[in-house]
C-alpha cells in the first residue's frame, strides 16, 4: 500500500520536476527520495517519472496520481487539524498564500491583525500567482489564501475583505485624465506578465482582449517604467497608499470606477475553518476602518 511519505515525495516531485531539488524541499537525500519513488512504482505497477539526466517529468500516470495525491495530503492534514482544535490546542503555525499584487501592501497591516487573532502566531507567507496558490491550498501545503475575486476552484469557501478601485498612473511630465478606462491609449498601456491576475483585470476594464507589449514582472517595475515616461498603468489603490514619487501622476475614475475585489479562500473542509473566519472578519474591518 503506497504511503503517506511517497505521496508527498511525488508531489514534491511533480512541483520541482528534479529529483535533487524535490529531495532538498522534502528535507531527505535525492536517493532516498529516489528509493520511495521506485517502491511506489512497484506497489503501483505503474511507471510514474520519465527520468532524465536533467529534469524529470511525470507520466501521464504519475499526474494523474500526483493530483489524487494532493487531496489526500490535504485532507490528512484536516484531520490532523481537527484532532487539534478538538483537544484545544489548535496549530500556531498559519501558511499563507499572497497573490504579489497584494503581498507588499497588505501583509503590513494583516500581520497584527492575525497576531491579535492567533496569540503566538507562526506565521508563513508565500507570495505567487493566483494558480499555484489555489493549487497549494488544494494539497494542503497553504491554509489560506487571499486573492483577488474570481477564484477558480473547487472545495474552497470564499470571503470578501475588500474593494480595491483602479487608479490611473501615469507620467507627471504628461499626466491623462482618469476618464472612460476603455478610451485609454493601448498602445501606451503598461501590464503585468501573463499569469498574474492583475493583467487579467486591466484588460478586462479597457475592455482589450490582450496586448502585445513588455509584461513586467512586478508592480515596482510598471511604476518605475511610467516614472521614466514609457507608458501608463492601472494600479490598484492599495498600491499606491504610500507612493511618494513625484514623477508619477494619479488620477481616479469616475464612478462606477473599475475595481477588483480581494477575497479570502481556505479549504471547505477544513478544520481551521471557524478561525480562519475570524481572522477574515478582522482584516476586512481593518480594511473598512483604513478606507
Amino acid at each position: 500500500m503506497p504511503t503517506l511519505r511517497q505521496l508527498r515525495y511525488l508531489t514534491a516531485l511533480a512541483e520541482e520536476r528534479h529529483f535533487g531539488r524535490a529531495a532538498a524541499a522534502c528535507h531527505v537525500t535525492q536517493p532516498a527520495l529516489s528509493m520511495q519513488i521506485r517502491e511506489l512504482e512497484a506497489e503501483l505497477d505503474l511507471v510514474l517519472v520519465e527520468r532524465g539526466r536533467g529534469a524529470s517529468v511525470l507520466t501521464p500516470d504519475g499526474t494523474a496520481l500526483a493530483e489524487r495525491a494532493r487531496a489526500l495530503i490535504a485532507g490528512v492534514k484536516d484531520l490532523e487539524d481537527f484532532a487539534r482544535e478538538r483537544r484545544g490546542v489548535g496549530s500556531r503555525r498559519l501558511a499563507l498564500g499572497m497573490i504579489p499584487s497584494v503581498a507588499p501592501y497588505l501583509l503590513p497591516r494583516a500581520a497584527p491583525v492575525l497576531q491579535a487573532a492567533l496569540p503566538g502566531l507562526e506565521l508563513k507567507v508565500r507570495e505567487t500567482q493566483t494558480a499555484t496558490l489555489l493549487s497549494e491550498l488544494a494539497a494542503g501545503e497553504l491554509d489560506a489564501v487571499i486573492a483577488a475575486a474570481p477564484l477558480a476552484g473547487e472545495g474552497i469557501e470564499t470571503v470578501e475583505l475588500f474593494d480595491d478601485p483602479f487608479l490611473l498612473a501615469s507620467p507627471a511630465s504628461a499626466p491623462l485624465a482618469a476618464d472612460d478606462p476603455r478610451s485609454l491609449p493601448a498602445d501606451r498601456l503598461l501590464l503585468l506578465e501573463e499569469g498574474h491576475c492583475l493583467r487579467d483585470q486591466a484588460l478586462g476594464a479597457c475592455e482589450l482582449s490582450d496586448l502585445t507589449t513588455f509584461g513586467a514582472t512586478s508592480l515596482t517595475t510598471l511604476l518605475q517604467l511610467v516614472a521614466h515616461g514609457q507608458g501608463i498603468t492601472l494600479l490598484p489603490q492599495m498600491a499606491a497608499r504610500d507612493l511618494a514619487d513625484r514623477r508619477i501622476s494619479l488620477a481616479r475614475f469616475p464612478e462606477p470606477a473599475p475595481r477588483r475585489t480581494i477575497v479570502m479562500a481556505w479549504r471547505a473542509g477544513s478544520a481551521r475553518r471557524r478561525a480562519l473566519k475570524d481572522i477574515a472578519a478582522r482584516l476586512a474591518a481593518e480594511a473598512t476602518h483604513d478606507a
